[in-house]
């Protein structure tokens, strides 16, 4: 142990001096979501004006705006998921959007991106004694980044909490250039949003599907949460997890019994995940707990990983749904308001899972910035719009006025499905419209 904390000692530097190895024309990358270093972004901002296009990929910034750079001559920034800061950038014209499906995020560093990490900073726990560092709340494609970089500076967090893993959850002081200690800042907290009516009539849809001894993953938003809460209700027993995410409903769904994972067919016992995001008492909970498995993103996100899990359930949000059962999440027109994230990969592997199921979830309406109500099913697609899950993957789609399964139907049958769960304002118009496009057809029109 000696060993290693001379060796901590003698690779300890400043925030400001890690900020000061970043030169004009270098590629940055941070830490994802609680991984990100923010006590070195806000010293990296400092030098905006002595610093000239340098190229910064992350996800989830948790800066205000430090770096706001309309033209980008200082920096140029790229996003692998958009949140909060990340839209707000794109908006004002200085953020791109990196596609990618997230389990390829560690094959694309090894790969792709090898030679093109000049630096790293990445978020991480104080060392233990073997001289390990724990990605804690963000193992996702950490160690990949760490395994290519030129440069990796670890911003040692006390709050980010150790979280077991399969593999790839540590980084080894040898491979660590650089550490920087961060008493300024705790890793960030993400509020639970707040439930409207329509997503508890989801929410009910939900946990009507979900069967004992089901392995669940639950994405982003409100309609998550809820269901954590009405799988209590029901008095559900022996579920798993298996999830991109680890939030607050399934802390909650471990410490009422409900999630046990004894009848997981695949790590049984173990909560497996990625990553998590949610509030302190979350936070606290993973640390050192033996029921979770935190494992890099190509393994939790892995589709026939996925499908090991027997019952396997995904849920996921959406923005707009055409009639032909294309699935936007991620983007309003040409306007990125996410990413793809995890969302088709859980879908496929749900669907290829033993008595495994998919859902999509949306709101049937939407108000614009004028505050007229709009339709969430649509005839197609907006221009711009992006794909993220296609209309041949697609299984359930739900919103508050039904269920459906789109499996095996054809196009005039989904968008008759589709249609009957649309806000009824809007039923007649849609429908017009479908025969308009040929989707339903002179045949078709009186069947159900």
């Amino acid at each position: 142990m000696a060993g290693y904390r001379d060796e901590y000692q003698r690779k300890l530097i400043s925030a400001e001096e890690a900020a000061g190895l970043v030169k004009s024309g270098m590629w940055i990358d941070y830490g994802a979501i609680c991984g990100f270093p923010s006590l070195i972004d806000e010293k990296l901002a400092e030098r905006a004006q002595e610093l000239r296009e340098v190229k910064i990929r992350a996800e989830h910034s948790h800066t205000q705006l430090p770096r706001v750079d309309p033209e980008q001559e200082h920096f140029i920034h790229n996003s692998w998921f958009l949140g909060k800061v990340e839209r707000e950038y794109h908006r004002m014209g200085c953020c791109s959007y990196i596609p990618f499906g997230l389990s390829e995020g560690p094959r694309m560093y090894r790969e792709w991106l090898k030679d093109e990490v000049d630096i790293t900073f990445i978020e991480v726990t104080p060392m233990d004694e073997n001289g390990n560092f724990n990605f804690g709340t963000a193992i996702t494609r950490q160690k990949a980044a760490c395994d290519v970089a030129k440069t990796v500076v670890v911003e040692v967090n006390e709050y980010q909490p150790w979280v077991y893993g399969g593999y790839d959850e540590v980084v080894h002081i040898s491979r660590v250039d650089y550490v920087v200690e961060n008493h300024e800042y705790r890793i960030p907290e993400f509020p639970v949003e707040t439930a409207t009516a329509e997503d508890e009539k989801i929410a009910e849809y939900l946990a009507e599907q979900i069967e004992d001894g089901a392995t669940i993953q639950l994405g982003v938003g409100a309609i998550p949460n809820v269901v954590g809460k009405l799988l209590i209700k029901h008095g559900l027993k022996d579920l798993g997890i298996h999830s991109e995410m680890f939030h607050e409903s399934m802390m909650e769904l471990i410490e009422a019994g409900v999630v046990t994972g004894i009848k997981k067919s695949l790590h049984p016992g173990k909560a497996v995940h990625c990553f998590a995001a949610g509030s302190d008492r979350l936070y606290r909970f993973m640390n050192r707990n033996p029921v979770l498995a935190g494992f890099p993103v190509d393994y939790t996100n892995d589709p026939y990983v996925i499908a090991r899990n027997e019952k396997q359930i995904a849920i996921n949000s959406a923005l707009r749904v055409d009639l032909r059962g294309q699935v936007c999440s991620e983007s309003v027109g040409c306007r990125q308001i996410s990413g793809t994230g995890g969302q088709l990969e859980f879908t496929r592997g749900a669907y290829m899972s033993a008595g495994g199921k998919a859902f999509i979830c949306l709101h049937s309406t939407y108000r614009d910035t004028d505050g007229t109500l709009m339709s969430n099913i649509a005839p197609t697609l907006e221009l711009g719009d992006m794909v993220t899950v296609p209309a041949s993957d697609v299984s359930h789609i739900v919103t508050e006025y039904g269920m459906v399964n789109l499996k095996g139907k054809s196009t005039w049958q989904r968008a008759k499905l589709l249609i009957s769960l649309a806000n009824p304002d809007f039923r007649d118009e849609l429908e017009a419209a479908a025969r308009k496009a040929n989707i339903i057809t002179r045949g078709t029109a009186g069947l159900s």
